[in-house]
């Protein structure tokens, strides 16, 4: 599997939730992996993203000041720390890794499995 999403669940609103996108090594090593999420009958969107090297990342607005984005190189994983959850990030959360230097959903080149996040008000 080259990208696998794990560490979603049901948490109530204010709480916090880790998740981890394992990458095999060839995608951890070489290409910008971000966080992307879907709610019920809403569009894909971006939520974060980190590049390769490990120090650029970008957010966006909805979690700036809440999400943060990592990489893990020990295990290989990039990892979505989330804090003071709102039931609007309710979502099925995506991990997607691309070669190119944005975000847009139609240019990544992988997509891994999506993991269920419910915030709960």
């Amino acid at each position: 599997v080259q990208l696998q999403a794990s560490g979603g669940g049901l948490v109530q609103a204010g709480e916090s939730l880790r998740l981890s996108c394992a990458a095999d090594e060839h995608l951890f090593s070489s290409y910008n992996i971000g966080w992307f999420r879907q709610a019920p009958g809403k569009d894909r969107e971006f939520v974060a993203g980190i590049g390769w090297g490990g120090s650029l990342t970008r957010y966006s607005d909805s979690v700036k000041g809440r999400f943060t984005i990592s990489k893990d190189d020990a295990r290989n994983t990039v990892d979505l720390q989330m804090n003071s959850l709102k039931p609007e990030d309710t979502a099925v959360y995506y991990c997607g890794a691309t070669r190119r230097s944005g975000w847009f959903i139609e240019e990544m080149d992988h997509w891994g499995t999506g993991t269920q996040v419910t915030v709960s008000s």
